[in-house]
């Protein structure tokens, strides 16, 4: 199989900026297709947020400038290389000196800036991609401007795309003003079979109208947003991609979510010494003040505090749930009204419910560690990945049966022993309680619980699964073309 090259395009991408899960794809798939062999380079505007530890690092390659309507655009390029993967960030203090990624008033201008001066960039750098992979609205107008903008320019002929939808909810919504005023496209453009969404412009349906082939986080959220339920109102669209439409389920770093190496847990463990994994619940409950009950099950919640994570159901059970005796571990922002119910029960049962209205990195690793489960009673779910650190990390997932929780939670099953997990289907707080009742139940059986414990540590969520099938739709996009006499250009120089 020849070898390939693709552009990684993406508004954020871990360790240099990180709102959401988008991040964590677009630091992790890029090292996993790198190690098949993939020349993957990865794209990204030059946040003032982005860590001055990164950004004493990067290279200034050039500078260009960019045509977004009337506006003529410095474009600075800047270079980091880190485990065999290249990055490129786009330089403009106009547009990404702010603070903060997201919501600011010009967002489609933004990215509309970002994603031109990416494609203008190639033939500069002299790096000629077979595939340009996209990642949600951000970066959805390329392929469009590929087919208009571009397409008198020999240079970016027989380059292929592939778009992945993160989370169908946010799809970069506009006036119909910027079909000529931000995107310099013409009024053709904006009708029902193109990027006409009620009314306004709508950046992801272009994405997917557009692109060569499109795909989202899991194969179940696949299916599920076939459906007017969940679609968005872009299911029609999604269902005339055919077979070119499809679910490859994410992964997780194990490098980086790794028990037995993770410097900010309590005790460090491995499948062979799962014992250790006690000191971290000790730690966890000391650290966090509860009373030195060490028996009580401990459940931990890392989210965003939002109504499509389930919150709705805790809230209507919370109460049944702390007099049970179960203890409740709970990190991160969001709603107001969800914050306010947690602060009001975690003085009302200090000893059954700590509130931390933070997001702290090594909090959460010390609660994916040190709680004996993980609950995740989401309304919809792309794929979830705190349910597979929770299960790198021998914490039992307890989630309800959509998207990614899904395909990736087994329930368990005590007449034949099987599964890692437990689920329920209906987004009902009685079946989340009842569920979690069960689970608390079995955890009372210790070698029971332990046997899953045990399942839960072996199984396998790395990239390595996932890259390969995306190399394998990269092919079958048209990647067989290859542009090797110019792709290596540029690394050689």
């Amino acid at each position: 199989m020849a070898k390939i090259s693709v552009l990684f395009a993406a508004s954020e991408v871990a360790p240099f900026a990180k709102v959401g899960g988008l991040a964590d794809v677009s630091g992790s798939l890029p090292k996993a297709l790198s190690r098949l062999g993939v020349d993957v380079r990865v794209v990204m505007p030059k946040y003032k947020d982005i860590s001055k530890k990164y950004l004493d690092k990067m290279e200034y390659m050039m500078h260009f400038f960019v045509d977004i309507g009337w506006r003529h655009q410095y474009v600075g390029i800047f270079r980091y290389i880190s485990d065999n993967v290249t990055y490129y960030f786009i330089d403009n203090a106009y547009y990404f000196g702010r603070k903060g990624l997201y919501g600011h008033f010009d967002e489609c201008e933004q990215f509309t800036f970002f994603t031109r001066a990416f494609i203008e960039m190639l033939p500069i750098i002299k790096f000629k991609p077979d595939i340009m992979h996209l990642n949600d609205w951000q970066t959805a107008m390329a392929p469009i401007f590929l087919k208009d903008i571009y397409k008198s320019n020999d240079f970016y002929k027989n380059m292929k795309t592939m778009y992945t939808i993160h989370n169908l909810k946010y799809q970069g919504i506009f006036s119909k003003s910027v079909i000529d005023d931000i995107l310099g496209l013409g009024w053709e453009y904006f009708k029902a079979s193109g990027i006409e969404f009620y009314g306004n412009v709508n950046l992801m349906k272009a994405g997917i109208i557009y692109s060569d082939y499109v795909n989202t986080v899991s194969p179940t959220y696949a299916k599920e947003v076939l459906s007017a339920q969940l679609g968005e109102k872009l299911d029609s669209v999604l269902a005339e991609k055919g077979d070119r439409f499809f679910g490859i389920l994410n992964g997780i770093d194990n490098d980086l979510f790794n028990p037995a190496t993770d410097k900010s847990i309590y005790q460090n463990y491995d499948k062979e010494s799962l014992s250790l994994k006690a000191k971290n619940k000790i730690g966890l409950i000391d650290e966090l003040g509860f009373s030195q009950d060490y028996q009580a099950p401990l459940i931990g919640i890392v989210s965003r505090l939002v109504d499509q994570k389930g919150f709705d159901l805790i809230a209507d059970c919370l109460e049944d749930i702390l007099k049970d005796g179960i203890r409740l571990v709970v990190l991160g922002t969001g709603d107001a009204k969800y914050e306010e119910l947690f602060m009001t029960y975690s003085n009302k049962y200090p000893d059954r419910l700590i509130f931390m209205n933070i997001f702290n990195p090594d909090m959460a690793q010390k609660i994916y560690a040190g709680a004996d489960m993980f609950l995740m009673p989401s309304y919809f779910e792309p794929c979830g990945l705190s349910q597979l650190i929770s299960l790198r990390y021998g914490t039992i997932p307890i989630v309800r049966e959509t998207g990614g929780l899904k395909d990736t939670v087994i329930p368990y099953n005590e007449y034949d022993d099987t599964g890692h997990g437990f689920s329920f289907t209906n987004y009902n707080s009685q079946d989340m309680l009842f569920t979690i009742r069960h689970a608390v139940r079995i955890f009372n059986n210790r070698s029971t619980w332990e046997k899953l414990i045990q399942r839960a540590v072996t199984l396998d969520f790395s990239w390595d699964t996932s890259a390969q099938k995306y190399l394998e739709c990269y092919f079958k996009a048209g990647g067989e073309n290859n542009n090797a006499e110019n792709d290596n250009e540029y690394k050689r120089s």
